[in-house]
């Protein structure tokens, strides 16, 4: 038996996405125009590898803009969303949140597309959520990461974290490059 090969075969068996509390949709990459409902995803065929193109695809690799409706990816998959997709996916599947976490953001995580409610309680709010969980990316990016934690009221808190010490210095210091994309 080849022990590599059963660990990341079994990536193809892990769910694409998950509803928390019947509010919040978590995804890693984002939303597709081709997937309008969450039961929609759940007849996704997912034992397979991760397709190019396609709502599977979509799900994995899309990422939010600062535009309305709908962009071709310039990452070559996935697409670009904006604001008008994310309040549409949210109003019809009764949803009040996407948490995602598909690109580096150096706070460790961004809010995106106001929900119109801003809340005393939180400094920041939106209809979506990136939530980076690596540390200093590829010993080179300088970000801090977070987890995002949400109580049994709902109430949302971040906890950051910082690289270890020994992670920094593991590699020489190089200067900082923009994120990929």
């Amino acid at each position: 038996a080849n022990p590599w090969k059963f660990c990341t075969e079994i990536f193809d068996y892990l769910t694409l996405s998950a509803i928390v509390e019947n509010s919040i949709f978590c995804v890693h990459g984002g939303l597709s125009p081709d997937v309008k409902l969450l039961d929609q995803i759940r007849v996704i065929n997912r034992v397979q590898e991760i397709p190019h193109e396609g709502a599977f695809g979509d799900l994995v690799w899309s990422d939010p803009e600062d535009i309305e409706g709908w962009s071709v990816s310039p990452r070559g998959a996935g697409w670009l969303f904006g604001e008008r997709p994310a309040q549409h996916f949210n109003r019809l599947n009764g949803l009040d949140l996407i948490a995602r976490a598909h690109q580096l953001v150096q706070e460790g995580y961004k809010y995106a597309f106001s929900n119109g409610q801003k809340s005393s309680e939180h400094a920041e709010d939106g209809l979506l959520v990136t939530v980076w969980s690596a540390p200093n990316y590829c010993y080179r990016c300088g970000n801090v990461a977070s987890i995002l934690d949400i109580n049994e009221n709902g109430d949302r808190t971040f906890r950051i974290f910082h690289e270890v010490a020994a992670s920094a210095s593991a590699v020489p210091p190089r200067q900082l490059v923009p994120y990929f994309l």
